[in-house]
């Protein structure tokens, strides 16, 4: 009998500003592929152009942002994923959680890979997303531990 893989779409997150775990998501999205899978990688520009926050960037300051990360995205799959594998890049803007879930709705993705974070103090801001991840898709998620 042959076996037959559940997830087709796979929706892997990158955090650019941490490699590490990044690194980790790509490898377990990878293992769960089979050849002609679809890894879609997204990652996610925070929106502060509403907060205060916001007031102390230039105005051009988050499409800017968009499009270094669109960069770098593009970058660290070239260097993470094996030539032949095929990637859609997904670089999202706004709020961290419900881009990802928008994300995986819109690639009709079959399983979320996320990485959770250590409880440091860096990580409190991104530590709740892959909890809310995790409640709130209606997709499979895949967490994976440091």
């Amino acid at each position: 009998m042959a076996s037959t893989n559940m997830f087709k779409n796979i929706l892997a997150t990158i955090d650019l500003g941490d490699e590490e775990s990044s690194i980790r998501v790509i490898n377990a999205a990878l293992e769960v592929m089979v050849g002609e899978d679809t890894m879609h990688v997204v990652c996610v520009v925070p929106d502060y152009g509403r907060s205060i926050v916001g007031t102390f960037f230039p105005a051009d300051h988050e499409q800017e942002m968009i499009k270094h990360a669109t960069q770098e995205l593009h970058a660290f799959t070239a260097k993470h994923v094996p030539k032949g594998t095929r990637v859609q890049h997904i670089v999202a803007h706004g709020n961290i959680y419900e881009e990802i879930i928008a994300a995986a709705d819109q690639c009709k993705a079959d399983l979320i890979v996320i990485g959770s974070h250590r409880p440091a103090l860096k990580d409190y801001l991104l530590g709740p997303n892959a909890s809310r991840v995790v409640r709130h898709a209606r997709q499979s998620v895949l967490v994976v531990r440091h």
